[in-house]
């Protein structure tokens, strides 16, 4: 003799709240859970946008892109740069008839090698 699978669940227990909507769960599924569960989903990203598109207007103001004046304009003993007379330097020379020269550093300054 062998026992059924289900467990015995006794009267007091099947009057429950939870028992009941156990019952209706098998019935309909859908619309007991996944229903509710992609309204949750959902109405969450609309809560959530905009709190993420603050947070990113707040990344953005902290890093703004840099105008080209104020890269050149980086550190402590920075170089004064005009860049219409760089412009106008490198455009001028010769391009066929050029000598690779080393430009004078500042007392301390790194020359970009490792």
């Amino acid at each position: 003799m062998s026992f059924g699978s289900k467990k015995f669940r006794g009267s007091a227990e099947s009057n429950t709240f939870g028992a009941r909507y156990r019952a209706l769960m098998a019935k309909r599924p859908f619309l007991l859970f996944g229903l509710p569960f992609l309204t949750v989903i959902i109405g969450g990203s609309f809560v959530l946008t905009p709190a993420t598109a603050i947070r990113y207007e707040r990344h953005d103001r902290k890093v703004r892109t840099m105008t080209r004046d104020e890269e050149l304009g980086i550190g402590q003993q920075r170089r004064k740069v005009d860049m219409k007379e760089e412009y106008y330097r490198l455009a001028a020379k010769d391009l066929d008839d050029w000598e690779q020269k080393r430009v004078k550093r500042f007392k301390g300054e790194s020359d970009g090698i490792l």
